[in-house]
């Protein structure tokens, strides 16, 4: 008599019989933790059904490995199998292209989210237009002839730049004769003993004398051709 489904034993066949596994009572234990079942209670319910003949078992040694009898369940025959073959492609067939709508379907929220409000686009519209009003007020001092920089102020600009990079120049040149004194005959790597002191040439932060210098040429030319 098989035994009440609300009880440890009914509990724990149903759990084999819907596994249809081999399982060991460790096994069985955890899985059925949400019923407040212990291992003791678990092992003794399966020791029971196995040998009321509810549940097959197969001893390893000293562990028991109990599985549901395979006489309570339909086998399918060779059309069958195919059969369910051929509905399991079907199955998947269907589940990827619902997979691909459910993607559309996301891409397509993600995108509506992505756009911006009424209320957004007036408050970006006003800020565009607030700058493109400054450009033009801008473009028109230009145009009129409107002197932004006054002579003398840009000639101490001009002046200032210039000791910048003479100075620059000269100092690049004193530190490469020192550095070349340094790693004469040193048998360190230069790139290494470079990153071991912290060193940092012009390139490493992006910057290029040689653009300064073609800058302070052109500045140069532009003041003889203005004499």
């Amino acid at each position: 008599m098989p035994p009440k489904s609300d009880s440890c034993e009914g509990i724990v066949l149903s759990f084999v019989n819907e596994q249809n596994r081999p399982l060991n009572s460790q096994n069985v234990a955890d899985a059925l933790q949400k019923f407040n079942l212990k291992k003791t209670a678990v092992q003794k319910a399966l020791d029971a059904l196995a040998d009321s003949g509810q549940i097959s078992f197969k001893e390893y040694g000293k562990q028991k490995i109990y599985i549901a009898r395979q006489d309570q369940f339909d086998i399918p025959n060779g059309e069958e199998l195919e059969e369910m073959k051929k509905a399991n492609n079907r199955l998947q067939e269907e589940l990827a292209e619902q997979k691909k709508a459910v993607s559309e379907v996301e891409s397509e929220v993600r995108g509506l989210q992505s756009n911006l409000t009424l209320a957004e686009i007036k408050s970006k519209e006003a800020k565009l237009q607030s700058e493109v009003q400054e450009m033009e007020e801008k473009i028109n001092k230009l145009q009129s002839g409107v002197i932004l920089v006054k002579p003398e102020d840009k000639k101490i600009i001009e002046v200032s730049f210039s000791e910048k990079v003479n100075q620059w120049r000269k100092r690049k040149r004193m530190f490469k004769e020192l550095w070349d004194n340094i790693t004469e005959n040193s048998p360190k790597d230069q790139k290494e003993f470079k990153e071991e002191l912290g060193l940092e040439y012009d390139e490493d932060v992006g910057v290029n004398l040689q653009s300064y210098t073609d800058m302070l040429a052109s500045l140069n030319k532009r003041r003889k051709i203005s004499r």
